[in-house]
């Protein structure tokens, strides 16, 4: 993995974006001793990554969050030691952040620290969802995110899903159209994210050439 020390990770509700960020923290522990993952999404009130405090503690990934740790409520308070998740050279840094101007507001905050550093900013896609099931609209958002944090994205990520119901041909549809983002943006594709079992029936080459198979972390089996 040669992506930048400090990965962002931005994405409109329910693209899927804290369920990339879990599993490419997990991911980059293969690879790297020290590794965090921080959670700055005020967005989404429901499935964080902190919630899977314990899950990252086991395997050696640090997690910054609020301060209160209340699951079940939504607490826009954000970690005190984000500048040092930023600064600190000695370890591989997720943040996953609420991609909606909402989110990228929070985001701003850091932006002038972030730029003096090296980072990648990843703008995870779900062509399922309405908000960015074209690429006019997709770009729209991608835009409206960039503006609003201040931040360029650097790379795309198709994460088009349907939770456990993902087909083969649903990864695909999202390859196209994160295909046409990236012509009319001119930032590349850097993974193609599918579950892993819908991951083992691809046979696109281009979309194996940059393949990233995930586990559903951050879903119960009974959650569908």
């Amino acid at each position: 993995m040669h992506d930048k020390r400090l990965v962002i990770v931005i994405g409109h509700y329910g693209s899927g974006k804290t369920e990339f960020s879990v599993n490419y923290a997990v991911k980059l522990k293969e690879h790297y001793d020290n590794v965090s993952i921080a959670d700055l999404d005020i967005v989404n009130p429901y499935f964080r990554s902190r919630e899977k405090r314990e899950f990252f503690e086991k395997i050696g990934i640090k997690v910054y969050d609020s301060s209160i740790r209340n699951t079940a409520v939504d607490i826009p308070a954000l970690p005190a030691e984000m500048t040092g998740v930023i600064m600190n050279q000695n370890e591989k840094s997720v943040i996953d952040v609420g991609g909606d101007p909402v989110g990228a507001r929070v985001l701003a905050r850091y932006a002038e620290q972030i730029k003096n550093v090296e980072y990648d900013m990843f703008y995870v896609i779900n062509g399922n969802r309405p908000e960015t099931r074209t690429a006019e609209d997709t770009v729209k958002l991608l835009r409206l995110i960039e503006q609003t944090s201040g931040l360029k994205v650097t790379g795309l990520i198709n994460n088009t899903h349907l939770l456990k119901d993902t087909t083969v041909e649903d990864v695909e549809f999202g390859h196209e159209l994160t295909k046409k983002v990236s012509w009319e943006t001119d930032i590349p594709i850097r993974y193609e994210a599918a579950l892993k079992e819908t991951a083992l029936k691809i046979t696109n080459k281009e979309i194996l050439e940059k393949i990233f198979p995930i586990n559903l972390y951050m879903r119960e089996d009974w959650m569908s």
